[in-house]
């Protein structure tokens, strides 16, 4: 059996809702012992985000929370917070993503914990980091998105903005997170000492805009948005057909010469408002008006079987039914069953980061509140069950 790569490691999850958690999943399923946190009789936020519920368990807790452990501490009790800096005196890492300030008020801001733990890696993911005139704002994703451009990029050219899909703000900064997390480990190696990790979600979303930003450096303008369409490559959008929509990508003109053979419009490459990548692009209007009307002779099946057998890229605009059915994605095990304490079976998404040698693994469900607590406190601070049940009469766990 294979070692995970983050095994040993113990990570005193505070987080909650999203971004906190993604980033302490990740964790866990790299092999850290991950203890979240929660408050007793309510928890994490997300518990109560729903429907859908199963049997009386949030869809949404379940999809961000497996391979953890849950204890439960009252932090207005201050044997809790006694509690809580002896977790810190033991863990290699804390994650905690409350508004800035909070920690400082409990007495375990990062100076005050890195005095008494050293080597602990104190990750803070915030909607606008440690520092700057917003830093005490708090940080929502749909908010983070606005202000940091994705939305004013995302939507049709005449219609209003709009926010991604999915929460990617609260997503991709739980992702840096851990990337940072790994990296302060990594530096512990050769200094012995941990370090602050301060993750700012609008700061992800800047770092997002890449060749957008490089246009708006360039130019002087800030880009519109433009639906489906790249600012700076066509062919590649969406299009409709006979059943369905797809996208196709020609990423150079050497494709778009193949796109062209496969719609049977052999004479598209010679005119010269479509010759090259830049001509196309000054003449998009006109090129979307010519493939669209062809687009639409055939189904999404048929167009993606002639275009993938002439090795051009392109894919179907799938439904997330669609998507977590995927052969392709089933094959990769990204959909995984797992059974819940409560829930019954359940289906969590899988690993996205697969390792030859030192994999991650999904082995145990999202937690129930409190799950873990006396078997956690007699882990790693040798506390006596009944001493844990005098706390939970106090009101303490």
């Amino acid at each position: 059996m294979s070692i995970k790569p983050l095994e040993g490691i113990k990570v005193l999850d505070l987080t909650r809702v999203l971004a906190g958690p993604y980033c302490t999943m990740m964790l866990a399923d790299m092999g850290a012992d991950v203890i979240k946190v929660e408050r007793p009789g309510a928890g994490d936020d997300t518990r109560a985000f729903g429907p859908p519920f199963v049997n009386g368990e949030s869809a949404y807790f379940m999809s961000i929370n497996r391979n953890k452990r849950s204890v439960t501490l009252n932090f207005k009790h201050d044997k809790a917070l006694a509690v809580l800096r002896q977790l810190l005196e033991t863990a290699d890492v804390v994650v905690e993503n409350f508004r800035p300030g909070t920690m400082e008020s409990f007495g375990f801001g990062y100076e005050a914990v890195h005095a008494f733990n050293p080597r602990l890696v104190f990750c803070s993911i915030s909607g606008y980091g440690h520092s700057g005139p917003d830093e005490k704002l708090p940080g929502y994703d749909l908010i983070i998105q606005g202000e940091g451009g994705i939305a004013s990029l995302t939507g049709t050219p005449d219609g209003p903005p709009f926010k991604v899909g999915s929460s990617q703000a609260d997503i991709v900064a739980g992702m840096m997170g851990f990337q940072g997390i790994l990296l302060a480990l990594l530096a512990r190696q050769q200094t012995g000492q941990g370090q602050k990790v301060d993750i700012g979600m609008l700061d992800c979303q800047i770092a997002l805009l890449t060749y957008q930003a490089g246009i708006y450096f360039a130019t002087g303008e800030s880009p519109d948005r433009m639906g489906n369409q790249h600012p700076t490559i066509t062919p590649y959008e969406a299009y409709r057909c006979k059943d369905g929509y797809i996208n196709v990508a020609c990423g150079n003109d050497n494709m778009w010469r193949k796109f062209c053979s496969v719609l049977g419009q052999e004479s598209w490459p010679d005119d010269e408002r479509f010759r090259t990548n830049a001509d196309r692009v000054g003449h998009r209007r006109q090129l979307g008006a010519l493939i669209e009307p062809v687009m639409l002779e055939k189904t999404q099946d048929e167009w993606i079987e002639a275009l993938r057998g002439a090795g051009l890229p392109c894919g179907a605009i799938r439904t997330v039914g669609q998507a977590c059915d995927n052969p392709q994605v089933l094959a990769r095990d990204m959909i995984v069953d797992l059974e819940h304490p409560k829930a019954g079976p359940i289906r969590v998404t899988g690993l996205p980061l697969k390792l030859s040698d030192t994999p991650g693994e999904i082995h145990s469900p999202p937690p129930v509140l409190g799950q873990h607590t006396e078997e956690v406190l007699a882990e790693w601070l040798k506390i006596e069950a009944t001493d844990v049940e005098g706390l939970r009469q106090e009101g303490v766990v």
